[in-house]
């Protein structure tokens, strides 16, 4: 599969190739992709079903201190299973999948070993399935990203490519696993950065991945939302600018959340986990007591499965209790799922922390509507919808604020609800909640912006190599061409002595071939051979050619990958082609010539344009340019004397003297090695008969010898 497809792609032209690629590759992944959260999903359903919801049933109901024995022993068991698999046969770091996708991005030039994050996955599984509290997506994000990157190592891609099959990864199994497409494309590209930044070059291929692996997974679980709820009164909806109040008041409740669970999780991270006495594939079994013990007085926190927040949202008004009752239990279930989190994925157990913050958005939409209930009955009653609506939009918040994407958030929370008509307080709330839990995001992968990512460190760079087309930096007039029938003699000839010249070989403006210095000094080993043999006994035929209208980046590729110093330019097929048995010579015309130094020089005029545009536009920065001005000069005078160079105002007595005259070695012991202008500018060599202005600054080296350097006063 490989080789057919690298075989159509090179006969594409590069662009089309490049794209054509990305597409194909980008299903290919997403084929896995949906195919491995098809598996998790698999799992995650029987094993709940079979296990923590017979064993320790009742998860999803208001009930307050039902302690069994299961309950306390099940997360502990799941925490064993997950040390044990992890420990013994995939040993790695605690942490969760997202920290493995985030970390082989930036860090690790997209390359995550399958294995890892296999493991993982199938940990969480019985995580979940024995009532962790921590959620799938993690392990799954992982998964996928680990699947992209193993196709970029089978398909031989640049760690560029390789990054972009990392994001599609990452995207197919989070758009499966939680059904929702676009904000699983949307996650996977901006949930590398804690800024609000998108991983653009990979968008497309993400969505291609998400889509398919979304469709691969409704064909085996049905194309419902991840949370199924249908409201009597329909669909729920933004109906009342009246409601944009309670829904501030959610965006501010939901990033101080994501602020505690942040907290929670870091603290037994950082302090508890490296402190235990306990041994590594131990530990996370000792976390799953405290969450069992936590879930004997709060079941809710082994819920894995959103019962409690959906049941949430039906309401539980048959129970016969107060309404502070409500707002008690709801504050309390934040604060043990946040404890329970902690001693699950901060402890060292296989999960991630998207689904425990979703499930704190929704609690803190039902804590958030039993307030309203007490204090502002009235706006429940003109918007009978509201207390149901404040759940899936503040899931969105806290997921929002704790993963630092809110605009994924708010789509993902779209689709997983299918609340479609919440998207206007979605945005209040998750961009709210963001600003108000930025700086606590769960993921310490994390980088601000792609200007802080070693992936992007060349993205300058690259950007001018790619706007620059090969027609404008190829010699259209090469002067090492030379007839077929030249001879060796007359090419070492034109030999100038320090150059290494390549020889085009061609009749009536047709390329037959290239003649290198080492193929001339292979020749002259041979005595005789000097006259005896012709230009087109020596040239090498088969050739690697650009195309003009092809981008500078991708021929420093094709010079790299040959080691190659000139490319010809030909109107035609780019691809190998040679004298011998060719197909259509004619339509192969020679245009010029293509050298690894007009490329640097081209891109070296381009740097410097760019960085008088900075100076212009960034007078601030004038002084570290002139600062690195001076350093360069002091370096090529004398690195030995680089802190005896003084800025010095040109003395009272020389103002109107030139350099000469006011001989400043005799008089100051100091040698004059440049002139600093008002503007910034330095001349170096100074003029020596230019009458010196009070305006300029003299550049020095202060002889090392007892005297004073006299200065005018400034």
């Amino acid at each position: 599969m490989p080789v057919l497809l690298s075989q159509l792609l090179d006969s594409l032209p590069r662009p089309a190739a490049r794209w054509t690629r990305r597409f194909a590759l980008g299903i290919i992944v997403g084929v896995l992709g949906g195919l491995g959260a098809s598996a998790m999903e698999f799992g995650l359903h029987h094993g709940s079903e079979h296990i923590v919801r017979k064993l320790a049933p009742g998860l999803g109901q208001p009930v307050v201190a039902e302690g069994s024995l299961w309950r306390l022993l099940l997360p502990a068991i799941g925490g064993l299973f997950s040390g044990l698999l992890v420990q013994f046969v995939f040993r790695e770091p605690p942490g969760h999948g997202t920290d493995l996708y985030v970390r082989a991005f930036h860090r690790n030039m997209g390359d995550l070993p399958l294995k890892g994050p296999m493991v993982k996955a199938a940990a969480v599984v019985g995580v979940i399935s024995c009532g962790g509290s921590t959620g799938p997506e993690g392990p799954m994000a992982g998964f996928g990203a680990a699947l992209g990157s193993t196709v970029g190592r089978l398909f031989r891609l640049s760690p560029q490519e390789r990054r972009i099959l990392l994001v599609a990864g990452c995207g197919a199994g989070i758009g499966a696993i939680f059904r929702c497409p676009l904000g699983g494309a949307l996650f996977a590209t901006s949930v590398l950065y804690s800024d609000e930044e998108f991983e653009a070059n990979a968008i497309v291929p993400a969505f291609v991945a998400s889509v398919v692996a979304y469709s691969i997974f409704i064909e085996f679980f049905g194309q419902q939302p991840y949370m199924i709820y249908q409201d009597p009164g329909g669909p729920l909806q933004f109906n009342s600018a009246t409601e944009l109040l309670p829904y501030a008041i959610l965006g501010l409740l939901c990033g101080v959340v994501s602020i505690l669970l942040t907290v929670c999780v870091r603290f037994v991270d950082g302090k508890v986990r490296p402190r235990s006495p306990l041994p590594s594939w131990l530990t996370p079994a000792a976390g799953g007591l405290v969450v069992g013990a936590l879930a004997c007085i709060l079941p809710q926190v082994m819920d894995g499965r959103y019962e409690f927040v959906l049941n949430a949202m039906k309401g539980f008004e048959d129970l016969p209790v107060s309404r502070w009752w409500w707002v008690l239990l709801f504050a309390a279930v934040i604060v043990a799922k946040c404890i329970a989190t902690s001693f699950t994925v901060g402890i060292g157990a296989s999960g991630g922390v998207l689904g425990p913050a979703v499930f704190l958005g929704g609690v803190c939409g039902a804590l958030l509507g039993a307030l309203l209930e007490i204090v502002w009955p009235r706006i429940l009653l003109d918007n009978p919808q509201l207390r149901e609506a404040l759940i899936p939009v503040g899931m969105g918040g806290v997921l929002a604020a704790g993963m630092r994407t809110p605009l994924a958030a708010i789509v993902m929370v779209s689709e997983m609800t299918g609340s479609y008509g919440l998207i206007v307080p979605l945005m209040l709330v998750c961009m709210s909640a963001y600003v108000v839990g930025r700086a606590w995001g769960l993921n310490p992968e994390q980088v601000r912006g792609s200007a802080d990512s070693p992936a992007h460190a060349a993205d300058l760079i690259v950007y001018r190599l790619e706007s620059w087309k090969v027609g404008d930096a190829m010699h259209t007039e090469w002067e090492y061409t030379v007839p077929p029938d030249a001879t060796l003699t007359q090419l070492l000839a034109r030999v100038r002595p320090g150059t290494r010249p390549v020889f085009a070989v061609a009749k009536d403006g047709e390329l037959l071939g290239l003649i290198s210095l080492p193929d001339m000094n292979r020749m002259l080993e041979q005595p005789g051979m000097a006259e005896a043999v012709i230009a087109m006994d020596m040239m090498t035929e088969d050739l690697d050619t650009v195309r003009p209208d092809e981008n500078l980046y991708d021929a420093l590729d094709e010079f790299r990958r040959g080691a190659h110093d000139v490319l010809p330019v030909v109107s035609r097929e780019r691809r190998r082609w040679g004298m011998r048995g060719r197909k259509g010579g004619a339509g192969r015309r020679w245009l010029g010539m293509l050298t690894r130094e007009k490329v640097f020089e081209v891109l070296q005029a381009s740097v410097a344009e760019t960085q008088r545009s900075v100076l212009r536009e960034h007078r601030g920065l004038a002084a570290i340019e002139q600062e690195g001005q001076l350093q360069q000069l002091v370096m090529g005078v004398s690195p030995m004397k680089k802190d005896l160079i003084q800025r010095l105002l040109v003395p009272m007595d020389a103002v109107g003297q030139s350099i000469r005259e006011a001989d400043f070695r005799r008089k100051y012991g100091a040698q004059i090695i440049g002139i600093e202008k008002p503007d910034g500018t330095i001349q170096c060599p100074p003029d020596l008969d230019v009458p010196l202005e009070n305006k300029v600054r003299l550049l020095a080296i202060v002889a090392d010898r007892d005297g004073v350097v006299v200065t005018r006063p400034s």
